[in-house]
C-alpha cells in the first residue's frame, strides 16, 4: 500500500515538472519569436494553454502560429496526463482508507480471548504499553480522530468509535474478549460501558477506572470485577513514600514491565502439571531459584507467604519472586505464555 502511494506521488511530481516546463517553453518562445514583454509573453502561454479563447496580444507571425499549434497540442496531453493523475490520486486514497478499515476489521475479527480498551488517554495508553510488552492481544476503542491517527501510526489494532455503543464494542469483539478495560475520565460513560458490555459478556473480566468514590459501587454492581482509582492509588502511593519509604523504594525497584525483566510472575495452577499437589512438589526454588510469595485460590482468596506443604486447588495460581533469569528460566520450564 505505501508502494503504491509513493508511485502516485512520483507520477504527481511528474505533472507538475510537465505543467513548469510548459510553462517555461511557452514564455521563451514567445519572448523570443514575437519579441513580446515577459508578462505579455506569459500571458499568452498561459492563455494558449488553457484554451479559453482570449484574443492576442497583437497579431501572430506564420512562425508564431504554429509554435502557439504545438504549444496547444502539448498542453493538451499534458493537462489530461495532471488531471487524471490527481483524480486516480483522490480516488485510489479514498480506496486505500476503505482497504486499511477492512484489513484492520479482519485482523481484530480473527482475535480471540484478546482485551479491549476503552479509550487513550493516559490511562488507556498506560495500559497498551504493558499490553505490548507481555505481547497480550487487544484493541483499543477510541472515537478522537487525532488519538486515532497516533495508535494507527503505533499500529495497534482499534476501532474507531464511541465505546458505550454496542455496535462499536461489538465490532471490537467484545463477545469474544476476556477482558475489557475502561479507562475513560468519565465515571458516568465508564458506568455506561460497564452495563453495556455485562449485558454482551455475562463471562468477561472488566475494569473500569473511577474518579469519584461515590462511583465505586456504582461500577462494580453495574458489573466490574474491579474498580481502581487513580487519584487514590497516587496519593496513597506517595504517603507510603514517607511511612516505609524503604519498602516503597523496593517494591518501586520490582520490574513488572516485559517479559524479558520482570521480577514477579503469576501462574495458574492449572498449566502445571497434574503430579503436583503442593508448593513442595513445585521444587521452584531449586528448579529455577524462585520464592513462592502468594497464593490465590479458587475463590480469589490470597495468602501471602503460603506454607510449602498447602494444597494447590485447580483454578487457583500462585506468586512467585525471583531476578529476572530465574522468572525466565521458570517460563521455559513450565511453558508460560
Amino acid at each position: 500500500m505505501n508502494s503504491l502511494i509513493k508511485i502516485f506521488r512520483t507520477k504527481i511530481y511528474t505533472a507538475i515538472i510537465l505543467l513548469v516546463l510548459l510553462l517555461f517553453i511557452g514564455v521563451v518562445g514567445f519572448k523570443s519569436m514575437s519579441n513580446y514583454t515577459w508578462i505579455d509573453a506569459l500571458y499568452m502561454t498561459v492563455i494558449t494553454i488553457t484554451t479559453v479563447g482570449f484574443k492576442e496580444v497583437h497579431p501572430l507571425d506564420d512562425a508564431t502560429k504554429i509554435f502557439t499549434i504545438s504549444l496547444i497540442l502539448t498542453s493538451v496531453f499534458i493537462l489530461g496526463y495532471a488531471l487524471s493523475v490527481i483524480t486516480e490520486y483522490i480516488l485510489s486514497k479514498n480506496n486505500f482508507e476503505e482497504l486499511k478499515r477492512k484489513k484492520m476489521q479482519k485482523q481484530i475479527d480473527s482475535l480471540k480471548n484478546h482485551i479491549i480498551i476503552c479509550g487513550y488517554g493516559r490511562n488507556g495508553r498506560q495500559a497498551a504499553n504493558k499490553l505490548l510488552a507481555y505481547n497480550k492481544p487487544f484493541v483499543i476503542i477510541e472515537k478522537n480522530q487525532d488519538l486515532v491517527n497516533k495508535i494507527e501510526s503505533e499500529q495497534m489494532p482499534f476501532v474507531l468509535g464511541n465505546a458505550s455503543d454496542d455496535e462499536t464494542l461489538l465490532k471490537a469483539g467484545i463477545e469474544r474478549a476476556s477482558c475489557l478495560i475502561s479507562a475513560l475520565p468519565s465515571d458516568a460513560d465508564n458506568l455506561f460501558i460497564v452495563l453495556s458490555a455485562r449485558q454482551i459478556n455475562k463471562n468477561i473480566n472488566i475494569i473500569s477506572r473511577a474518579s469519584q468514590d461515590t462511583s465505586y459501587k456504582k461500577l462494580k454492581l453495574a458489573g466490574a470485577n474491579n474498580v481502581i482509582l487513580p487519584d487514590k492509588i497516587g496519593g496513597d502511593h506517595m504517603a507510603s513514600l514517607v511511612v516505609v519509604p524503604g519498602l516503597m523504594e523496593f517494591v518501586d525497584n520490582l520490574s513488572i514491565v516485559g517479559k524479558s525483566n520482570i521480577n514477579i510472575e503469576e501462574i495458574a495452577i492449572d498449566k502445571l502439571t497434574k503430579e503436583i499437589k503442593t508448593i513442595k512438589d513445585l521444587d521452584l526454588r531449586k528448579k529455577t531459584g524462585c520464592n513462592v510469595i502468594g497464593y490465590k485460590d479458587e475463590n480469589g482468596e490470597y495468602l501471602v507467604n503460603p506454607e510449602a506443604d498447602l494444597k494447590l486447588a485447580p483454578n487457583s495460581k500462585i506468586i512467585v519472586l525471583g531476578r529476572p533469569e530465574q522468572i525466565q528460566a521458570l517460563n521455559t520450564i513450565y511453558n508460560i505464555s
